[in-house]
């Protein structure tokens, strides 16, 4: 994979060309979770999965692993979690149905298709894509989980982005 390019040159008339080497089957793939508490700093949780060419053929996170992120952030956040998510086909799956039926800490509200200036991790991706892996050509897919980590750790660790892109999306959050 590699990032948007931000900024490049080349000599006037010309086109620049940015060669890139590796393989394109090679997939990483990253489920992230936006939390706000009335009274606490925002924060950002998050799972890098990189396809090994894992047994079950998925190149993408399944189920089994959106629930794990889910009991981390019950874990990490505690108290009652309101999960709002897109329309994609495993946010839907019967078996995280089930998962969120059975757990009385897990509301899931499903957004609109098509919505992404509703889902405040749309801000986290944008303020990633922007800055630490903008202009860099990645030649092994550790360099670029190296990258994404300490991009996401540094958006982790200053609340008031987190709080930008929450606002952005107009969620209102009040005290029970």
């Amino acid at each position: 994979m590699t990032g948007p390019q931000a900024k490049t040159w080349s000599q006037r008339g010309r086109t620049p060309v940015v060669r890139v080497r590796g393989r394109s089957r090679r997939r990483i793939s990253i489920a992230a979770l936006t939390c706000c508490k009335p009274g606490h700093r925002s924060r950002l949780i998050y799972r890098p999965r990189r396809d090994n060419g894992r047994r079950d053929g998925r190149k993408s996170f399944s189920r089994r692993d959106y629930r794990d992120l889910l009991i981390a952030a019950r874990q990490q956040f505690g108290g009652p979690i309101f999960l709002v998510r897109d329309n994609l086909n495993v946010h839907k799956a019967a078996g995280l149905r089930e998962f969120a039926a059975s757990r009385d800490w897990l509301s899931v509200y499903y957004l609109p298709p098509c919505a992404p200036d509703l889902k405040p991790v749309e801000g986290i991706w944008f303020l990633l894509r922007r800055g630490r892996i903008s202009n860099v050509a990645f030649g092994a897919p550790e360099h670029l989980i190296q990258r994404i980590r300490h991009g996401l750790r540094r958006i982790q660790y200053r609340s008031y982005l987190i709080d930008g892109c929450l606002t952005k999306t107009g969620p209102s959050i009040r005290p029970a």
